[in-house]
């Protein structure tokens, strides 16, 4: 409303002024033309009168006295110019008393010349005073040109200027009564209108899912508000309907989603320990000489994975407490090879200090963070020519790095904010808890993973952690 006021009376005084310039011109104009045919008039009768014989060098001898009465008489300066442009006599003492007499412009003589039809050339002057100069011939009575009339003509602006300023201020103060107007008004249209919604607001802000919703009194309401409460009501039908439903779909859902992350996180010790007794069944040798140390670290890694398994199922008996945090004195490096032992790519490079880096840790689950990381290395890189991963366990002061990088397809843009997201995967297979359930250990020993990654060259994945 206040726009529309304001973007109203801008147009009315825009088309005001423009109007009154469009007056104010065409009043000049005619004016001009008015003072132009009476003085052309009385210099004819001039003309007609005199004795001299009418040359153009006898024009300043036939209006030696008579072009200050003209001017006197219309109240405008009168200058008569030779056919070349050059003064010869004016009722401007300046043009006469100046050491350099002003001549026409070439380009208004050309002008002049070219105008056939009126023999006329009128050109506006913008001084403090805006005026006109018009330029005209003088004929004899057969109509040859004798000389060139200028007339000195000042608008006639003040005047119609004060006017146009008068209506423009008082079309102001209008337009501020009937701004004002429209605030007072526009405020009790919204007292009306808000006190009215207000019991509606209310009950909006008390609507909730977990309990029984009061439905607003239509009796009292006027008829445009009654719509609006009728939908209210029907939607707390609806709500209370959509409440139960709601309830058992989220605990369905919940059982579903656990059942979901149990089954993924089985499966990641399930896959080591196959991979395990094939590779014993296929390297098996009774004649070796060392088959019982090897029997023996066969059997300590299906230990180890049976051991994470009976750890997941505790640790899911209580999700919200999950990873159950069991610090022990680790050697980092050592556990790191370990878990890297149960993948049969040969792809796989692992880089480890010389001395033992010694850490605080649970081995279960510093076990699973490095499973999950180069298993999501070796997906990554199913599709490469040249496969490469490559680990590295290094001591930076009190903390330990453990590094997992692939030169595989890469993360895109779009999809490094949600890597780490429960259910997030860009996999055909898996559920996508994987990098979640690091992240979570990670947090759980004051640590924290990171990446970095460049779509089509590669990955790099660093989990860090204190040593204490």
């Amino acid at each position: 409303m206040f726009l529309l006021v304001v973007i109203a009376f801008a147009l009315i005084a825009g088309i005001t002024y423009y109007q009154y310039r469009e007056q104010v011109r065409d009043y000049n104009k005619d004016r001009l033309e008015r003072k132009e045919n009476a003085i052309k008039k009385d210099i004819d009768r001039t003309l007609k009168s005199t004795t001299y014989q009418l040359l153009t060098d006898k024009i300043p001898f036939i209006f030696k006295e008579e072009i200050f009465d003209i001017a006197r008489i219309h109240g405008e300066n009168v200058t008569l110019y030779d056919l070349e442009g050059r003064p010869l006599i004016s009722s401007t003492e300046k043009l006469f008393n100046s050491p350099v007499k002003e001549a026409i412009p070439q380009r208004i003589l050309d002008t002049l010349e070219a105008s056939v039809i009126e023999k006329r050339f009128v050109e506006r002057i913008e001084t403090e005073i805006p005026r006109q100069l018009s330029y005209s011939y003088i004929n004899d009575p057969r109509f040859k040109p004798l000389a060139i009339l200028q007339i000195q003509y000042e608008n006639s602006e003040s005047f119609i200027n004060k006017e146009m300023r008068e209506i423009l201020w008082r079309m102001g103060v209008v337009a501020l009564i009937v701004f004002i107007t429209a605030i007072i008004l526009a405020y009790v249209l919204a007292r009306y209108i808000t006190q009215r919604l207000k019991a509606i607001e209310e009950k909006i802000k008390e609507t909730q899912l977990d309990k029984r919703n009061k439905k607003v009194d239509t009796q009292s309401l006027p008829t445009e508000l009654l719509t609006l409460v009728s939908a209210y009501n029907g939607m707390i039908d609806e709500l209370e309907e959509s409440a139960a439903q709601l309830a058992q779909s989220e605990r369905e859902a919940a059982w579903r989603e656990m059942a979901k992350q149990v089954a993924h996180e089985i499966k990641n010790p399930l896959t080591p320990m196959r991979l395990t007794v094939q590779s014993f069944e296929r390297r098996f040798d009774p004649e070796d000489p060392e088959i019982n140390q090897k029997l023996k670290e066969y059997s300590n890694t299906l230990i180890q994975q049976i051991d994470t398994m009976s750890s997941i199922a505790s640790a899911f008996s209580n999700f919200a407490d999950m990873p159950a945090q069991q610090s022990e004195t680790l050697n980092v490096p050592k556990i790191v090879k370990l878990a890297l032992d149960i993948f049969r790519e040969r792809n796989i490079a692992f880089a480890k200090a010389d001395q033992e880096i010694l850490a605080k840790f649970d081995r279960t689950q510093l076990i699973r963070v490095v499973t999950n990381l180069v298993k999501n290395a070796i997906q990554a890189t199913v599709n490469t020519e040249d496969p490469q991963i490559h680990v590295h366990v290094l001591e930076v002061d009190a903390l330990v790095q453990i590094s997992v990088s692939d030169n595989g397809l890469g993360i895109t843009e779009e999809n490094k904010p949600k890597i780490f997201e429960p259910k997030f995967t860009t996999k055909t297979s898996g559920m996508g808890l994987g990098l979640a359930m690091v992240k979570n250990i990670m947090e759980t020993y004051n640590g924290s993973i990171t990446f970095t990654s460049e779509e089509g060259k590669g990955t790099v994945f660093t989990v860090t952690f204190p040593k204490e």
